[in-house]
């Protein structure tokens, strides 16, 4: 029975420092490309964890889900296609959604909601 196990998660969190956890396979991490629709993840860049300043990653469908952990997130970027974002801030979870070709500042980065950390729990590609 399929468990939806990102593979090689073991080796990205080690080599990446991103905890990635199941998925439907339509979204994947991907090496960030200017030139190609991309998904964009910043967060505070952190070299004791291996934590980079921006992820990125790719789709293959109007729909996909990822389950992940990325702490200290503060924006999300999408280009040809909407996502739905969920993060939890002390405790509580929250979904923000980002239209396609859209930048939202979260977490750390949205200073006039009082920029709080917040980790990013899930992504789901949503149209």
């Amino acid at each position: 029975m399929e468990d939806f196990g990102y593979p090689g998660a073991a080796r990205i969190l080690a080599e990446k420092g991103i905890k990635l956890i199941k998925g439907d396979g339509h979204l994947q991490l991907a090496d960030c490309d200017n030139a190609a629709p991309q998904i964009k993840v910043r967060s505070v860049a952190d070299q004791a964890t291996g934590r980079a300043q921006i992820y990125c990653f790719t789709t293959n469908s109007k729909s996909g889900y990822l389950k992940l952990e990325l702490p200290r997130v503060t924006s999300l970027e999408t280009a040809d296609h909407p996502i739905s974002a969920q993060l939890t801030t002390d405790g509580t979870t929250k979904t923000v959604d980002v239209a396609q070709d859209d930048f939202k500042p979260v977490g750390e980065g949205d200073i006039p909601s009082g920029a709080k950390r917040s980790t990013l729990v899930e992504l789901r590609v949503t149209g």
